[in-house]
């Protein structure tokens, strides 16, 4: 096999400043009347967002406005535009090199609706939270209007909401499998994951006087073309992984008995496919990744075969490891849609530079008062890294952060706690979260530069942690000692999700985290106790939970404390019967957790789940006519059952509950031992005295004394 390495990427430290005498701004211009107070008579780039303005290292528009502003470009914002013309696209002027434009921090359609379709009556990234300050799938609107403001100014796409629509994609809300969004949206190019090296590498050449158009080499973008150029090997997809027909699967609510449930064991993969399997992969490593492109099944035929779809999602995900990826394309009628290979991950220095630069840390002036929720939320939390190797397949991280950890130096981050103190208005010594997408992979990473350039594996932890990954948590136990005991600083508590089976590999880390940084409770996310649907997840088997909690448990018993561990936990994911919630609830139950808010699984975009819901099958493996079923509860009324089993101890669910464990032959569990689910019901219809007035009585996430 060919040995291989992460290719050489140009650092962001190393362009020359594009106007060298700029200086920092105290907050990016929104108006003409900011921009006469820096004295500028046009902005060379536009960032048009779907979220207020806060000048702050959490949100992307700041982060990518100020990372530009250091490149010694004047970067204006568009906050919120009125989408429904064009005019508010031009309240700055014409931008001399180009929009850049993003939905915001959230999808939009996440954003607006929940996992039921229902439209929320709010919207955390707004001044005083309202909603419907942006429109549905914003940045495709907002690339629009920038096109009709100003003709001939590159449009760049970008944010989660780009990365996550990149190819073709099922998209939850309308049922539909719908094409990139770059034809939609007329952008000249699409930059996923976080962009601080694309974008810069575009707003010097473009600087610099190159066309967009010219710009195909650049990693961690996409754009339209009309053919594979010449010079490339084009590879089809079914050359590395042969789909085949959808088969018609049994009807799950026609079983008797069973609410859902059927056999979905995977047939043995043969010799022969193995053999196939393996040669491919030394193959795969021959290839030239400067010069080769794997051809996906176009629009047309993701669109028609739900097979083709699972097919792709598997390609794609194949391909997100930068020391490996190819290159894809995928038809879109008369054009292509290109990718090139995901972005070389920062480096610490980089990263720091990023987080280093002078954010003023508030909102924009102009909203005054009106509080802005998502800000509230975070403006005393620091983000110590990016990435996660965790592979959750319901999980969007990944698929644009990478799986690569790009972490802080420790100095970096004990400088933005400092400049919280110094800068934060009404801040009382106290640290929200010391953390990032996943809060206990601070510093870890492969072993090897060579092995990580050559994995394909979609996780590092599953199903058992990578002998090659490093498990050290002493870096990170470090840094809390260090940022808790300065100055100024009374308490640092750890408020992002945590990986505990990464944290057994160290308990004093577990020991660190109970017996400092807990606030009593400690939001962690098993996500299900079933083996069959944790596999469909990527997520540790439930045993991983409950040896944590016996830790954490422990140690904040030796540390005095009363502390809670708040299991969070997702209904009708992929794979998961009305058995399989069944038995979650009876978990529940058994340890005395009563969940308050309970989520049902939300197929996003590019998320390997979302394959699942679509076709029935698991891309985890070669995806075949033989390949596993993967069953997917779909009905409103069997989702609603779902999160009713989580909710087991609220009244408004026990007639639902009561009416399912009937169908399911339990009704074993309907009484008022201790072994029930549910007490019995009124002989008369509809609810109990009891249901009628003591409907939230029992809500709320307590651990029950035992």
């Amino acid at each position: 096999m060919t040995t291989q390495t992460v290719p050489k990427a140009r650092s962001i430290l190393s362009w020359p400043k594009y106007r060298p005498e700029l200086a920092p701004a105290p907050q990016l211009p929104i108006s003409k009347a900011g921009m006469d107070e820096l004295g500028w008579d046009a902005c060379d780039i536009i960032i048009v967002t779907g979220d207020a303005y806060v000048d702050h290292p959490s949100f992307g528009m700041a982060v990518i406005g100020r990372v530009l502003e250091t490149q010694g470009f004047r970067i204006g914002i568009i906050s919120q535009p009125d989408w429904k013309s064009a005019d508010d696209f031009r309240v700055l002027g014409k931008p001399k090199l180009f929009f850049g434009v993003t939905a915001g921090n959230m999808d939009s359609m996440v954003n607006h609706y929940t996992s039921e379709r229902r439209i929320r009556s709010d919207d955390a990234y707004t001044a005083g939270g309202m909603a419907g300050k942006r429109p549905d799938r914003a940045a495709t609107v907002y690339a629009q209007r920038c096109r009709e403001a100003f003709k001939g100014v590159p449009v760049i796409i970008g944010s989660i909401e780009a990365s996550l629509r990149r190819i073709a994609h099922y998209d939850y809300w309308s049922d539909t499998v719908r094409r990139s969004m770059l034809p939609d949206s007329k952008a000249d190019m699409l930059v996923f994951g976080n962009a601080e090296r694309q974008i810069i590498e575009i707003a010097q050449r473009l600087a610099g006087g190159e066309s967009i158009k010219t710009m195909t080499d650049i990693r961690g973008t996409a754009f339209m073309r009309r053919e594979v150029p010449a010079g490339w090997s084009e590879l089809d997809s079914t050359e590395i992984d042969v789909p085949g027909r959808l088969i018609e699967h049994v009807d799950p609510y026609a079983i008797k008995g069973v609410g859902g449930s059927v056999n979905c064991s995977p047939e043995n993969t043969s010799a022969t496919e193995k053999q196939e399997q393996e040669a491919v992969h030394v193959r795969r490593f021959d290839l030239d990744q400067a010069s080769t492109v794997i051809r996906l099944p176009s629009y047309e035929a993701v669109k028609a075969d739900a097979i083709l779809y699972a097919h792709a999602s598997r390609l794609l995900h194949l391909e997100t490891n930068p020391g490996n990826a190819l290159s894809l394309v995928q038809r879109h009628g008369e054009r292509e849609v290109w990718l090139n290979p995901p972005a070389i991950p920062l480096s610490t220095a980089e990263i720091d530079s990023v987080f280093d630069l002078p954010y003023s840390r508030l909102p924009h002036q102009s909203y005054g008062k009106n509080k802005i929720p998502a800000y509230e939320m975070i403006k005393h939390s620091v983000n110590i890294m990016r990435g996660c190797f965790g592979g959750c397949t319901f999980c969007s991280i990944t698929e644009h952060e990478g799986r690569i950890i790009q972490s802080r130096s420790e100095n970096s981050i004990v400088s933005e706690i400092e400049a919280i103190r110094d800068k934060t208005p009404g801040f009382t010594g106290m640290i929200s979260d010391l953390g990032g997408p996943t809060a206990n992979m601070y510093r870890l990473a492969c072993k090897s530069k060579e092995t990580e350039a050559i994995c394909r594996k979609p996780s590092c932890v599953y199903p058992i942690i990578c002998k090659n990954m490093s498990t050290d948590h002493q870096p990170l136990i470090h840094l809390y000692r260090r940022a808790r005991n300065l100055k100024g600083i009374k308490r640092i508590f750890i408020a992002s999700g945590l990986r505990y089976d990464l944290a057994l590999e160290s308990p004093e880390y577990i020991e660190e985290l109970a017996t400092h940084h807990v606030g009593g409770y400690l939001k962690v996310a098993p996500e299900h106790t079933e083996e069959k649907v944790l596999s469909k997840m990527m997520k540790p088997g439930i045993e991983s939970f409950e040896s944590f909690k016996k830790l954490f448990d422990k140690y904040s018993k030796k540390a005095g404390k009363k502390q809670y561990l708040i299991p969070y936990f997702i209904a009708a994911h992929p794979g998961s019967t009305d058995e399989d919630m069944l038995a979650l609830a009876l978990w529940l139950k058994a340890g005395g957790f009563k969940p308050d808010q309970v989520q049902a699984f939300l197929p996003t975009p590019m998320a390997t789940a979302t394959s699942m819901y679509l076709s029935n099958k698991s891309p985890l493996r070669k995806v075949g006519k033989k390949s596993e079923l993967v069953f997917t509860a779909k009905r409103k009324k069997q989702r609603e059952l779902h999160k009713a089993f989580l909710r087991y101890h609220d009244p408004m669910n026990w007639p639902l509950l009561r009416e399912a464990l009937k169908k399911m032959g339990r009704t074993d569990l309907i009484g008022h031992s201790s072994e029930c689910l549910v007490p019995p019901g009124s002989t008369k219809p509809g609810f109990s005295r009891r249901e009628r007035i003591r409907p939230h009585k029992q809500s709320g996430m307590r651990r029950r004394k035992t």
